[in-house]
């Protein structure tokens, strides 16, 4: 008998600690697509001020970027040092202005965002400015703790 009581105190915690988890990670829609919203704007703001730093904040430490080039960096710190560099490169001049942003939430702590962008002042290799082009973004945000986070960017671009 004392052992049916343990499983089922067992149990019964279980259920109030995933109550509560589900409680603390309850989507407010409005509020919630509002908050990735300004971190879609924050992350073009930091990319077209060149900063790298700025732009990592929203990420998770474990989050992964992919360029449009096929450029793979996981990890804060890789995520950094490969955005400088491309911010030193063809990206001194570069500039992001945001034209669509979509949101879709998969989970109630995790969003896909769909954001479309337009990239002017990149320069090729002969030191030459290129044309204005569209880039689409694939972002996968997470929520812990009650913070929005990047934990996954893969970037293409619009033909």
């Amino acid at each position: 008998m004392r052992r049916n009581n343990a499983v089922a105190l067992l149990v019964t915690l279980n259920l109030i600690a995933a109550s509560s988890l589900a409680r603390a990670q309850a989507p407010n829609p409005n509020k919630d697509d509002e908050v990735i919203r300004a971190i879609v704007a924050a992350t073009t703001e930091a990319f077209s001020k060149h900063d790298a730093r700025a732009w990592v904040q929203y990420c998770t430490s474990d989050a992964e970027l992919i360029t449009v080039r096929g450029e793979t960096m996981k990890g804060l710190a890789q995520i950094e040092k490969g955005l400088a560099a491309i911010f030193q490169t063809r990206g001194r001049n570069a500039t992001l202005k945001t034209l669509d942003v979509r949101v879709r939430f998969i989970r109630p702590d995790v969003a896909l965002a769909h954001v479309r962008n337009e990239l002017s002042g990149l320069i090729d290799p002969d030191g030459r400015t290129l044309p204005p082009h569209q880039e689409l973004s694939v972002r996968v945000f997470v929520k812990n703790d009650g913070t929005w986070r990047i934990t996954a960017f893969h970037n293409t671009i619009v033909q």
